[in-house]
């Protein structure tokens, strides 16, 4: 269907589409940048996307020469940079909301354990990270640490964030109704918003959820709070009274 005509160019059905979707993409890829590093990359690559569009304007032959040059190269240096929001946004296409529903009766098994050890751990100022596995798949970070595929249980849990004990420190990886790992190593936020104010447990805590759709629940070893990171966002101070409640909207996601 085309809706008009102008000199050698048609304006159609397909044309709508094609025009909604590129703006879809372009809007999703700026909120996934949004209060991050990335933004001033972003801003630099337009200026040199800016400057290129210039030179090959003006016939800058040197200019129009390096640009044609480094062209070769930008697709793999963009992958590079870029790398982090690129693996949030594939975790992220491929939640499809069956293969959700049926992590959500997996995690349902685990929400009671997990509340009782975060309550636990608090009560005792004990600091704990503790990485509830969703769709997207962490046995590259539960590899690096201890593999345990024990049973979960609350008690389990405490025992495992006890101060000097071997593994202790790091997190421990819950998926379904196993504790996979404990001591993992996870990557850190590069998120500006939380670089200065938070520690190593919270940086990682978002770091996780920022690629994986894990539920993470820190406990504060200094304050006892207690707070959940959720794609890339972290929910700070629970109230103990309340810790349930909010834990479980989150495992339904």
């Amino acid at each position: 269907m085309t809706f008009f005509t102008y000199d050698f160019l048609e304006f159609a059905l397909n044309d709508v589409f094609d025009i909604l979707l590129v703006s879809f993409i372009i809007y999703q890829a700026f909120k996934l940048v949004r209060g991050t590093r990335s933004v001033q990359i972003i801003i630099g690559l337009f200026l040199i996307i800016g400057v290129a569009f210039i030179s090959f304007w003006f016939q800058l032959e040197g200019l129009s020469w390096l640009f044609s040059n480094l062209a070769t190269f930008g697709l793999i240096v963009l992958v590079i940079v870029f790398q982090p929001e690129l693996r949030g946004v594939l975790a992220h296409l491929g939640q499809s909301r069956l293969l959700r529903r049926f992590v959500m009766l997996e995690r349902r098994k685990s929400l009671e354990e997990v509340n009782r050890a975060a309550l636990r751990l608090s009560e005792l100022r004990y600091g704990g990270l503790i990485v509830i596995e969703g769709r997207t798949g962490l046995r590259n970070f539960a590899e690096s640490g201890k593999l345990l595929n024990a049973e979960l249980s609350s008690e389990l849990l405490v025992t495992l964030f006890t101060p000097y004990t071997p593994l202790h420190d790091g997190a421990v990886i819950v998926s379904g109704e196993f504790v996979t790992a404990a001591a993992a190593s996870l990557p850190l936020t590069t998120n500006p918003r939380y670089r200065k104010l938070y520690g190593m447990r919270h940086k990682a805590a978002v770091g996780v959820s920022e690629v994986s759709d894990s539920v993470v629940v820190v406990v504060s070893e200094e304050t006892c709070q207690l707070s959940i990171a959720y794609n890339g966002v972290l929910h700070q101070d629970i109230k103990k009274s309340e810790f349930h409640d909010v834990l479980s909207r989150y495992l339904r996601r």
